[in-house]
């Protein structure tokens, strides 16, 4: 039997008028609050205003670390007051709803998720990333999705503007990645649907990414903020659940196989995950021979200042065979059902790079 699980959803341009309700709903009424620094300090007092003169006690607030990685999972479902609780409230981005989304299956508890920033679909997603404490990548994790996600339109448009920046950054690779990972193949209901959605969810970053960045620069929470949220948050996000199955795995491919091979190479300064996933939709048109695509996301990139070259993502093509003898490890390559070439892994980036640096070199002699 599947059982397909897809998180609820508030939006609210301010606060969390429904939490109450919804808490009820469950039948939760001991919760603990689990999240980044940062993201605490912004929305915790607005989850207390929430549950104010309610029968729903707060048993205690942690920082969940710096990083998704077992260590920090074990130590937090080590303390009494995660133990006590029915459900766990996840605040943050896309490391911190990972680490709740474990922790609480590990736990057999419910989790409900409070996005601060936009930089990936992590709120709604029913797998998890995690690292190394040496912040290597290790696995993907299968795990139920949150049941219920809090989207406060206010708090992402107060956010730094890098991180909506990154999170239109990795949405621009789902449409394509699922559209190629799924290529010449007969898909069931579910995968179909998860086709159908990913096929709406492009547009949406090439219409809206430039204005929603520069109204997060500015503090203002507009349409365009509202519209890369739901797009990032919950588009995508359903995507993620529809083609990411027991039986097949859908859910991204040649853009995330950069990234993921990417982590293994030693850099200065890293990048934002989704800086590199953008970079990668290159990678996965040039790989894809799509070269009219290839060149509408390096145009968009450029405009809104993601990478449209490797030296702008901290490598060079000295670091690629090292790149594609890790490529066989990651999920994307080992579920592809078209057998994949590490040869062409590397020239697709040297061709993606190459046409980056040559849309510089127009704008330099312009």
């Amino acid at each position: 039997m599947k059982t397909i699980e897809m998180t609820n959803y508030s939006v609210s341009q301010k606060g969390y008028p429904d939490l109450a309700k919804v808490c009820r709903q469950y039948n939760y009424k001991n919760v603990v609050v689990i999240g980044g620094k940062r993201a605490l300090k912004s929305v915790s007092e607005k989850i207390k205003e929430a549950l104010k003169d309610t029968e729903i006690n707060i048993t205690n607030e942690f920082v969940y670390g710096d990083e998704c990685t077992m260590t920090n999972i074990n130590n937090l479902s080590d303390k009494k007051d995660v133990q006590d609780a029915d459900v766990i409230f996840i605040v943050g981005g896309g490391k911190a709803m990972d680490t709740g989304k474990i922790l609480a299956d590990k736990m057999n508890k419910g989790v409900f998720s409070f996005p601060t920033i936009c930089s990936n679909c992590a709120a709604a997603t029913a797998i998890a990333v995690v690292y190394n404490d040496d912040k290597t990548l290790s696995h993907y994790a299968l795990i139920p999705a949150p049941s219920h996600m809090f989207i406060e339109v206010s708090v992402i448009a107060q956010a730094p503007s890098e991180y909506i920046w990154a999170g239109i950054g990795d949405g621009l690779s789902k449409q394509v990645e699922v559209e190629f990972a799924t290529r010449n193949l007969e898909l069931d209901h579910t995968a179909s649907m998860g086709l159908s959605l990913s096929k709406s969810c492009q547009e949406p970053f090439l219409k809206y990414g430039k204005q929603a960045i520069e109204d997060c620069n500015n503090n203002i929470a507009t349409d365009a903020i509202k519209e890369i949220a739901l797009n990032i948050l919950v588009s995508t996000g359903y995507v993620s659940n529809l083609t990411n199955q027991p039986e097949y795995y859908y859910n991204s491919s040649i853009a995330h196989i950069f990234y993921n091979t990417s982590t293994s190479i030693k850099r200065e300064e890293n990048c934002l995950h989704g800086a590199l996933v953008a970079f990668g939709v290159m990678v996965l048109h040039a790989y894809a021979e799509n070269y009219d695509e290839l060149e509408k996301i390096a145009v968009f990139n450029k405009s809104v200042g993601l990478p449209i070259t490797l030296e702008e993502v901290g490598l060079s093509e000295k670091d690629l065979v090292s790149m594609a003898e890790v490529a066989p490890n990651t999920t994307e390559w080992k579920s592809s059902v078209e057998g994949l070439s590490k040869e062409k892994f590397i020239e697709a980036i040297k061709e993606a790079d190459k046409y980056g640096r040559d849309i510089k070199k127009i704008e330099k002699c312009a």
